[in-house]
């Protein structure tokens, strides 16, 4: 039915009309109810029902009418009621029922004749003066009357409402003497065939404009038919058997012939909604089958993803169910029937096949989540079927893809599982560079988040080819182009990675190593400031339990402390090289303490060269310089195991470069931090006193000359820090018992502090004054302490 836009205008002032002349005729009926006149009832009745004869309103109007009829106008459904309840009275107007379903069989119009046929059929069947298949068996041929597609479908709506209390099922007071389940399923079906021709009939054949309107209007009317589908899913009598061959053959075959997309779409739709899980699992081949037979353009997808979503909810919510799944081989099934719809419809976008994919895959791991080859061949179908496309370029498809490469990483929580699966990284091997770099994300989320541990290079180096996209730059795509922050955020959680990845067996532990390093090495300059210090980290954890496991003579060891230094060595070259000379300084201090611990004295010595290299050619920065110096003799003074010769040569350098710094300050500073190389608690062989002397007076010079610098350049002295950061140093090699720090000098220092701080020319400072009001009050309390120290410290006047 085509409405124009001219009569749509005109639809609110008839369907008024139509309600005004029914709530007319209601009073009528009423009164001629009230007065027991039964030809006037039935012809206020008919007159009632006549109002949905109108060709004039569209089915969503016609809907409403319908709708105020027999539900929401009250008055109207009361009378209708009231007749019905008339009609059963039988016996004080005079006349049987049969009588009276001959006589509303004379009705001037057929449309009302039919309605009130279906109201006299509902008493006539309550009755029992017939058998009730009978009666519903001529109520549904006779109904065949109205071949008009929407007052038909209403009408069998109508006749499919009265009766569905009225079927002959099991426990029900209508079975028996010849009435059996099968008459009511007979009765049901042949009414859902009959309303979905009518329903099927309603496809819009007009302009192509009024095309989208009108099959809305036709969708809103699905329900009617479904309704069917709910009152069998509804008959207790309907069991396992009989659904299996009686009612899914016939319905499906419905479903099938019809060739209507809207209707195909919808009523398989309702069958998967409608009816047990159980009988699904059990008639699954059935159903799949006619999954393939679809029109192209119905949405099967959506349909077979449904169908998994409840046999997946199914297996959750019933685990002692499994074993059925396994029994009818639900997973062979599904996976037959993707293919097949997958290859009936050719047009299917890539989108709409690894959606069903999804679907499966989803059903897999809820059903069979121990069958990792099940997931892996799913997998491979997706690779298949991506196999034309060489990257996704569609937005939803590479959803989909991830949805796809997420499931595993959420049910199994071990990416050591996941990395077992063949094609999993063929799947990502179509995604594009941004999406691939968010899967990567995804996985390493889901490491640490889980807290696993992967323990083989093999699996290593299958993760780092997932997470690629974060390692190096792909397809020519330049980190310049990357946000700062997002690029540091990438970066870090790659080397939170790093740690992440463990053996305890110290020749499989050094494979990992090396498995990372190749990976990382080939990222790039920007790169590796983030993931060589976890690498080195991870590197000297190895050493540090293979401390001293060099190896017999003769024997060969794969993994030994050598060989992982030379390792080392190699990698922080590289990162020096970035440049990033003062992280590669840092790095080659802490393998240089490693060796240490290792007694390694060449490697140790080495590692130490190279860090006084980059010193000397690549840190230029005077802050960064500072920060150098002092790591540089912070390490130097935990090393044990150079020789004389070894451990002089590189104090001096530390001394040299500790006086060479850019400002006074500083050189002080660093000097005096130089007299700890010379005297080191509990060793033995160095507590070189003199040389201790010799780097406090020279910092003490230093300070002196800070001062008078300050004197020309600012006019006045600067604050006496110095001079009190030294005097702490004295105080401390005293009390450690260097002989060559005696008291006098000790005093001589503090009645400098004083006259400095007293003169005209130094510049007010009150933290300088706490300090070095502290400082004396320090060894004040030494002198009140008795003993051997206090004896110490006497000769000090403060």
């Amino acid at each position: 039915m085509i409405i124009t836009t001219q009569s749509m205008e005109d639809e609110e002032k008839w369907l008024a009309e139509g309600i005004a002349a029914i709530q007319h005729n209601a009073f009528y009926m009423s009164r001629a109810l009230d007065s027991d006149n039964l030809r006037e009832a039935l012809k206020y009745s008919a007159l009632l029902l006549s109002e949905l004869r109108t060709s004039k309103l569209s089915p969503h109007k016609y809907y409403e009418l319908y709708f105020l009829l027999f539900v929401v106008d009250m008055r109207a459904f009361d009378e209708l009621r009231k007749l019905e309840m008339f009609f059963r009275e039988e016996d004080r107007h005079g006349c049987s029922v049969i009588d009276l379903y001959e006589l509303v069989q004379h009705a001037g119009n057929i449309l009302p004749r039919l309605y009130l046929l279906c109201t006299v059929g509902s008493v006539y069947i309550k009755s029992k003066e017939a058998p009730a298949k009978d009666i519903l068996k001529d109520l549904v041929e006779m109904c065949r009357g109205i071949q008009h597609p929407t007052r038909g479908l209403f009408l069998r709506s109508y006749l499919a409402q009265i009766s569905r209390d009225k079927l002959p099922d099991l426990s029900s007071e209508y079975e028996g003497e010849g009435d059996t389940v099968m008459d009511a399923v007979d009765f049901v079906l042949q009414n859902f065939t009959e309303m979905n021709k009518l329903w099927v009939r309603m496809q819009p054949n007009g302009p192509v404009r009024l095309k989208e309107k009108l099959e809305k209007e036709r969708s809103e009317l699905r329900d009617l038919v479904g309704k069917n589908l709910h009152v069998l899913s509804q008959i207790e009598g309907v069991d396992l058997e009989m659904y299996k061959d009686v009612v899914l053959p016939r319905v499906l075959e419905q479903v099938v012939n019809c060739k209507d997309e809207i209707a195909q779409y919808y009523l398989m739709d309702c069958i998967i909604q409608v009816f047990p899980d159980e009988y699904h699992l059990q008639t699954l081949e059935t159903l799949l089958g006619a999954c393939p037979q679809l029109q192209p353009a119905v949405d099967v997808k959506t349909v077979l993803s449904r169908l998994m979503e409840r046999l997946s909810n199914y297996a959750d919510s019933s685990p002692e169910v499994l074993p059925d799944f396994l029994q009818v081989e639900a997973f062979a099934k599904l996976t037959s029937a993707i293919g097949k719809v997958i290859e009936a419809q050719v047009g299917m976008p890539v989108v709409g096949a690894i959606s069903l994919y999804v679907s499966l895959l989803t059903f897999t791991l809820h059903v069979h989540p121990d069958r990792l080859d099940y997931v892996d061949q799913i997998l491979g179908a997706c690779v298949k079927k991506l196999s034309g496309e060489a990257k996704l370029e569609d937005s939803k498809a590479t959803k989909q893809v991830v949805a796809l490469l997420s499931a595993p990483l959420e049910k199994y929580t071990d990416i050591v599982t996941v990395l077992t699966l063949s094609n999993y990284p063929r799947v990502m091997d179509h995604l594009d560079v941004g999406t691939t770099i968010i899967m990567a994300k995804i996985i390493i989320e889901s490491i640490m988040k889980n807290d696993t541990c992967v323990s083989t290079a093999d699996k290593v180096e299958v993760l780092f080819e997932l997470i690629k996209g974060l390692i190096k730059d792909l397809d020519g795509t330049a980190t310049d182009e990357l946000d700062e922050e997002d690029f540091k955020e990438e970066q870090n959680s790659v080397a939170r990675l790093i740690h992440m990845l463990y053996n305890d067996e110290p020749d499989e532990m050094l494979k990992i190593i090396c498995t990372v390093r190749k990976h990382i090495m080939a990222g790039g300059p920007k790169r590796l400031t983030f993931t060589v210090p976890p690498l080195v980290f991870s590197a000297l954890q190895l050493v540090r339990r293979l401390q001293g496991q060099d190896g017999r003579a003769g024997e060969e060891v794969p993994a030994t402390p050598k060989k992982i230094f030379q390792l080392l060595n190699e990698t922080i070259e590289a990162l020096s090289s970035v440049p990033s000379s003062e992280l590669a300084l840092r790095l080659y201090l802490l393998c240089a303490e490693a060796a240490n611990d290792c007694e390694l004295e060449p490697i140790a010595y080495e590692f130490f060269t190279q860090a006084f290299v980059l010193y000397e050619e690549e840190v230029a920065d005077s802050k960064a310089q500072v920060t150098a110096i002092h790591l540089i003799i912070g390490t130097l003074q935990k090393m044990t195991v150079f020789g004389v010769e070894n451990r002089d040569t590189l104090t001096h350098k530390a001394t040299g470069y500790s006086a060479k710094l850019l400002k006074k300050p500083d050189q002080c500073r660093a000097v005096y931090a130089c007299s700890h190389l010379f005297w080191v608690d509990d060793q033995d062989g160095i507590k070189d006193g003199e040389r201790v002397l010799l780097c406090l007076k020279r910092s003490l010079r230093i300070a002196n000359a800070a001062q008078q610098q300050a004197n020309v350049t600012r006019g006045s002295s600067g604050p006496v820090t110095l001079f009190v950061e030294i005097l702490n140093k004295y105080l401390y090699f005293f009390e450690k018992g260097n002989p060559q720090i005696t008291p006098a000098a000790i005093q001589s220092l503090i009645e400098l502090i004083k006259t400095e701080m007293q003169s005209d020319a130094t510049t007010p400072d009150s933290a300088s004054d706490a300090f070095f009001s502290s400082t004396l009050r320090y060894v004040q309390f030494q002198k009140q302490k008795g003993g051997l120290m206090g004896e110490k410290f006497g000769p000090i006047k403060v």
